[in-house]
């Protein structure tokens, strides 16, 4: 009986130790996927990289097992997973540009989580995207047309034309660009130092408003006379002008007229002049006068020349399509490359029609040039005025090496698909013509820009980074090389 009482009392002290049961609560949602960048489904994605960005309604974090779950087919890889606030980052590399193919990166369920306790993962995520197709870039090769652009070209101008087509890939011409002078100082130069003439004289209407000028300018050139570039057509040389267009800075500039005005009053740089180049091709304005008498004044120099059988390489409006950031936006090295490409390549072809069927000069060979600056390749058809008023393309390449500058050559070729001859219009180090030619780059000639000191005495080796490689022996070596016509080497094309 003893034993009885004991028991029971245990038995009832068991039951009112066992806890009362708590319910039973649900896990809260997990994230939830918002939106995608691409979103699931683009057709149209370029580039061999991509990152995906996934947005939840929740910040989230992926676990670090997650990298080992997360995948994407089609042979891309996944470089790096960052998980931060609402987004989780995916980025891919080894996207390949082929037309339908298709790429699906999957995120299993249980690779994202919420911050929240006794929460569920987001379920699985998959987006999917294509590729658009992107034609492969295959170099053009060089090819280029057998006839000069005006059917009218006088019979030395296509001999000159003929002959840089024979040499292409052959031989490059030697170059220089005289001094402002209007003489060839730097031709002479060369000479005594190296004992060769260079093939190409270069020479600029500079100071086309100065002249002619006051007795007192006797500094301004005079271009009546053309003794230099007749002494170097003599000769067997050919013969290159520009034009550093000086313009007003304003209306009031031009009506004083240079006697009575400071040489301030006219510049060719944008930041020295406000001249507005789309008032200059619209008729009617006082810049569309000013720069009709300028045209008029130059085909009357360029006329004395073909008077002579002198051809003219002829590089007007040079570096249009080049320093695109050094004044803004619009911004351009000379007034003609500002406000963008059209009114530029509209003057280029009124420079070419008044030149060409008003003033009918048939003794030009045009050479459009840009200053090739690395990045801009893809702007320089926008600038180009056309095949049928471009002969030969030039680039202006000033750099610390001698290399041979390949990447402006192909960006020059591509640019007509290797229609055009292209040239070194301007330099400042001279191009290694074995590098050159090695690197199967068939350049028509190298013009290296002159630099004097302020007697006027010509600088073969300036101290500028740009000029200083062309050393005493480098001179000497470039104009005793195999693949270089200097002007002792020329054949009379006249």
């Amino acid at each position: 009986m003893k034993r009885i009482l004991y028991i029971i009392p245990f038995i009832i002290l068991l039951a009112g130790c066992q806890e009362k049961e708590e319910p039973v609560t649900e896990p809260a949602p997990g994230p939830k996927l918002v939106s995608s960048t691409p979103a699931d489904g683009t057709s149209d994605i370029t580039g061999e990289t991509i990152t995906v960005v996934l947005t939840f309604d929740q910040n989230v974090v992926c676990p670090a097992n997650s990298h080992y779950l997360i995948t994407v087919d089609g042979g891309a890889k996944i470089d790096k997973i960052r998980a931060f606030n609402k987004d989780v980052s995916v980025e891919l590399s080894g996207l390949e540009n082929s037309l339908g193919k298709t790429y699906t990166l999957t995120l299993p369920k249980g690779t994202v989580h919420g911050f929240r306790e006794n929460q569920d993962p987001a379920e699985e995520v998959k987006v999917s995207f294509s590729m658009k197709y992107i034609e492969p870039y295959v170099p053009s090769k060089l090819d280029p047309v057998k006839a000069l652009v005006n059917p009218n070209a006088t019979k030395e101008a296509r001999n000159v034309y003929n002959f840089l087509l024979e040499q292409s890939g052959k031989k490059t011409l030697s170059g220089v660009q005289s001094s402002h002078s209007h003489k060839n100082d730097f031709i002479d130069a060369v000479y005594e130092h190296t004992g060769k003439h260079p093939a190409l004289a270069g020479y600029d209407f500079l100071f086309l408003q100065y002249s002619p000028t006051p007795d007192s300018w006797s500094w301004v050139q005079n271009y009546n006379d053309i003794s230099a570039p007749k002494e170097q057509w003599a000769a067997n040389g050919l013969v290159n002008y520009m034009w550093h267009w000086n313009v007003p800075t304003s209306e009031a500039a031009w009506k004083a007229g240079v006697e009575n005005y400071d040489f301030n009053g006219y510049a060719f740089y944008c930041d020295q002049t406000s001249f507005d180049i789309r008032e200059a091709v619209k008729e009617g304005t006082w810049q569309n006068e000013f720069i009709m008498k300028d045209i008029e004044e130059v085909a009357g120099y360029l006329q004395l020349l073909e008077d002579e059988n002198i051809p003219v390489i002829w590089r007007p409006l040079h570096e249009a399509a080049g320093n695109y950031d050094l004044y803004g936006p619009d911004g351009a090295w000379f007034w003609w490359g500002r406000h963008g490409a059209e009114p530029c390549k509209k003057l280029w072809r009124l420079l070419y029609d008044q030149l060409v069927n008003v003033y009918g000069l048939d003794n030009l060979i045009w050479v459009w040039t840009v200053d090739v600056t690395k990045g801009a390749e893809d702007q320089y058809l926008d600038w180009y005025p056309g095949d049928e008023y471009v002969d030969i393309l030039g680039v202006d390449i000033y750099e610390t090496n001698t290399d041979a500058k390949t990447r402006q050559y192909q960006a020059m070729v591509d640019l007509t698909k290797g229609r055009k001859l292209v040239t070194v219009s301007e330099c400042g180090n001279i191009p290694d013509p074995a590098k050159c030619m090695a690197a199967g780059n068939q350049w028509s000639w190298f013009m290296v820009w002159c630099n004097s000191d302020s007697n006027g005495n010509i600088i073969l080796t300036p101290s500028n980074d740009n000029f200083k490689l062309n050393t005493s022996d480098y001179w000497n070596s470039v104009v005793s090389s195999p693949y270089v016509l200097n002007r002792e080497d020329m054949p009379s094309l006249k």
